[in-house]
């Protein structure tokens, strides 16, 4: 269970009751003694007093009644008597009679032996053999007439304690339990809260992790596919081995290294790779850790991570995310104080008066435009490494890695399985691979094949099957026309992917079904015949239907949103317009994250670049009919065999194709 930490108002209230509560205790406990000590020192002085230089037989009596009385408290106390029923022994011993009695006995001269005590009267009558009380009362001549009557009495003498001890006992003996009982319940509770820190939140400490070797941590041999970030690194590990191989030339070690790329591609696990070669102190902390409440708090976080770095110098401090404290400071009234602030110190510490010998910054970021162009520049962050989507050759070796953890059938080929993972990140690419295992297990299999892998791209592309949707027939028609359009205007044309799948299976993504082509090798560039060929493709599907059964669904909705992107982007930023030429009429903004794009152009341009997108289209959709209108027999006869069989390989599509 995760324990709640408590906040310094809930640990004064607590320690407060506490210490009320401890108080009355303490005094009721201490009242009870002295109840108690007292009654026991006045029966004893009674006791002494009442029997010292009297005869034998009224001792008896006497010690009789007073043990009784004595054992009043103790056995009430012990739940050995009940009060009444020691009372009631007590009684059998001592009668009480009134005081006009008492006065009368006097006058008789019926008295033996008189204790006088501030509340009562203890005597006997003349000849011991009955023990009396009554109660006292101001009676001045009460000693002249007990004297003219020949008793003997006796009064307590009471010894008063020592003052001193009395305020011992009462003020600074209470005093002291309830100081060292509160500081023993403010500690426990500062304990649990969280430490000594607690009550001030932490403020101004780094929580920057240290990382501590293990043999089972990450090295440059477990990444794969980022084969120019490694060497980027190794070099910087290898001069922190050997320094005297780059100081004999005059090189020195750079200030900061920027890993920037998509999410997925590794940028954090070369970090930890580096953490796993380096023998040097690695410091690692988000950037979102520097963010506080308070302002100031985030620049003290700084300065005491960069205290703590310089103590182990050399050594490498690892911020992950660093967009959350260095975007540009834009300079408006009212921003963000505390972010400017911790960035300021963080570029005072990075390159400032006093400088950073000997700590290396390794940073992360998937929003490099968004950086401060102060924190970027070289003296601060002397390298920028590029952590891109891999390349096939890069896909197939993280493969390989990932495939290490898992059983794989020797006949796999990887090389394939990356053709098919086009455009995957390594993080893509690593579930690709437990997804396949996962696969494996749900058949009762220990062995990963290969078409586990084929299977989990396109779970990890398209999503789950979905076993439980039911299609009517003709809605399964209808996606089958549609999905053979795409495959057959993909075949017909030059410059076109191979196609590798055709299936009418839906996904959990919502597709009701899909065509897959896998180029055989990689494109880094494309004509702009093969951009309208990639156009037509997409509205083959929606020609299809039109052609087949002369209306037009919903299914083509995703087609189209993919089509006008490319046919825009051909426009705005490609310079494949007659009509515009060469010109650059939007700006893409977010590389690496959204790819959003900005138009840079007056309302008039940009109804004519809408013009323009429309007119594309609607050519490579007249492209599309016609190929499916001239090759209609095909369409009909693989759209029948794929009705069968749901799912076609693209093997068994172009030799029906070939027929």
């Amino acid at each position: 269970m995760k324990k709640r930490k408590i906040g310094t108002r809930g640990i004064m209230m607590i320690t407060t009751m506490s210490i009320m509560i401890a108080a009355v205790i303490i005094t009721a406990v201490i009242g009870m003694i002295g109840v108690r000590t007292t009654n026991n020192i006045g029966i004893k002085n009674y006791k002494d007093t009442m029997t010292d230089g009297y005869n034998t037989e009224i001792k008896t009596q006497v010690e009789s009644a007073i043990s009784i009385v004595s054992h009043y408290y103790n056995l009430s106390q012990d739940d050995k008597l009940s009060e009444e029923e020691a009372k009631e022994q007590a009684l059998e011993v001592i009668r009480n009679m009134r005081y006009g009695t008492f006065m009368s006995m006097i006058e008789d001269k019926n008295i033996g032996e008189v204790q006088i005590d501030d509340s009562q009267i203890v005597f006997t009558d003349k000849d011991n053999q009955q023990v009396y009380e009554t109660g006292a009362m101001n009676d001045p001549t009460l000693t002249q007439r007990l004297y003219d009557c020949g008793a003997k009495f006796t009064r307590e003498v009471e010894k008063a304690s020592s003052p001193l001890l009395n305020i011992f006992l009462t003020v600074i003996l209470p005093l002291l339990i309830f100081i060292g009982l509160g500081q023993y319940m403010s500690r426990k509770l500062i304990e649990q809260a969280g430490g000594k820190d607690a009550l001030s939140f932490g403020m101004g400490k780094s929580n920057a992790k240290v990382y501590v070797q293990s043999t089972q941590g990450i090295h440059f041999s477990d990444v794969a596919g980022e084969d120019e970030a490694k060497e980027n690194l190794k070099e910087i590990v290898d001069y922190l081995h050997n320094p005297d191989k780059y100081t004999e030339v005059g090189a020195s070690m750079p200030k900061g290294i920027l890993l920037v790329g998509p999410p997925g591609t590794g940028k954090t696990m070369l970090a930890k790779a580096v953490a796993g070669e380096a023998n040097v102190p690695f410091f690692s902390i988000s950037g979102s850790e520097f963010v506080e409440m308070f302002v100031g708090m985030g620049a003290s976080k700084v300065r005491d991570l960069f205290k703590q770095a310089k103590e182990k110098a050399p050594c490498i401090v690892f911020i992950d995310e660093i967009d959350a404290i260095g975007k540009k400071r834009d300079g408006q009234i009212g921003g963000n104080d505390e972010r400017e602030q911790t960035l300021n110190q963080l570029l005072t510490e990075m390159d400032g008066f006093e400088g950073n010998n000997g700590v290396m910054i390794l940073a992360a970021t998937n929003r490099p435009e968004s950086l401060d162009p102060a924190l970027t520049r070289p003296g601060r962050f002397d390298r920028r490494v590029p952590v891109e989507l891999p390349d096939l050759q890069g896909r197939e070796a993280i493969l390989k890695v990932h495939a290490r953890k898992i059983k794989v059938s020797d006949d796999v080929d990887f090389h394939t399985i990356a053709r098919m993972a086009s455009g995957a990140s390594g993080a893509e690419l690593a579930n690709i691979v437990n997804e396949a295992a996962l696969r494996a297990v749900r058949d009762n299999r220990t062995i990963v094949t290969e078409a586990d892998l084929e299977e989990s791209i396109e779970t990890v592309i398209a999503g789950y099957q979905k076993k439980n949707a039911v299609l009517s027939e003709q809605e399964r028609k209808v996606v089958s026309y549609h999905e053979i359009g795409h495959a057959l205007v993909a075949a017909l044309q030059t410059h076109s992917a191979p196609v590798t799948k055709i299936t009418i299976i839906p996904r959990t993504s919502g597709a009701l079904g899909y065509t897959m082509q896998v180029d055989e090798q990689e494109h880094f560039l494309m004509t702009k015949e093969e951009l309208e060929n990639k156009i037509a493709t997409f509205t083959g599907g929606r020609a299809a239907e039109e052609l087949i059964f002369h209306s037009i669904t919903t299914g083509a909705s995703n087609d189209i949103e993919q089509a006008t992107k490319l046919a825009r982007a051909m426009i705005t930023r490609l310079g494949m317009s007659d009509t515009f030429g060469m010109m650059a009429l939007e700006t893409q903004s977010g590389q690496y994250l959204s790819g959003d794009s900005n138009l840079v152009c007056s309302d008039q341009t940009a109804a004519r670049i809408d013009v323009e997108v429309k007119q594309i289209i609607a050519n490579c959709y007249e492209q599309a009919y016609q190929i499916l209108s001239d090759n209609k027999e095909k369409l009909h006869e693989t759209a029948k065999v794929l009705l069968e069989k749901e799912t076609i390989t693209g093997e068994e599509f172009m030799e029906i194709l070939n027929r």
